[in-house]
């Protein structure tokens, strides 16, 4: 089951459907290998432009490392304001994608070992998606698949 990404006026469902999260192995291992990355205060991310027809403008994953958090509790918790935050701002991102025409994979990795506070994750992804309007809207690639792009 296909969902539609058009948006009505203002009305839209802020809710993020399975067919948004990456699950995909292939994908996956593929990202992995051919993606750019950057950083941002918090994550670690890793995108590519994505050549294969996905459900929707974007699929992302999350990941928290067990080394930096052992308790399987707390690492639920920071996916937890992961997904939250990004189902809460990814609005803007989607209407670049759609109006670009774009399909994007990404996958947030978080960097550190302190669980930090939802505002905090908040302002991260904002800054996330501002990047990846950025990076999407050039015309030519970011430079060579595993371009590190650092960012404070």
């Amino acid at each position: 089951m296909q969902r539609s990404y058009i948006y009505n006026m203002n009305t839209i469902r802020e809710t993020f459907y399975k067919s948004e999260r990456l699950c995909s192995r292939k994908l996956i291992d593929a990202l992995f290998e051919n993606g750019n990355i950057f950083y941002i205060s918090l994550f670690k991310v890793v995108w590519d432009k994505n050549q294969k027809s996905l459900p929707g403008p974007a699929q992302v994953a999350f990941s928290v490392s067990k080394r930096g958090f052992r308790l399987a509790v707390t690492r639920n918790l920071i996916k937890r304001r992961l997904r939250e935050a990004y189902r809460k701002n990814k609005k803007t991102l989607y209407d670049h994608l759609i109006s670009q025409n774009i399909q994007i994979v990404f996958v947030v990795i978080i960097r550190g070992n302190s669980v930090p506070e939802y505002t905090t994750i908040e302002k991260s992804i904002r800054d996330m998606i501002s990047k990846l309007i950025i990076f999407t809207s050039q015309k030519s690639e970011v430079g060579s698949p595993k371009n590190d792009i650092t960012s404070v």
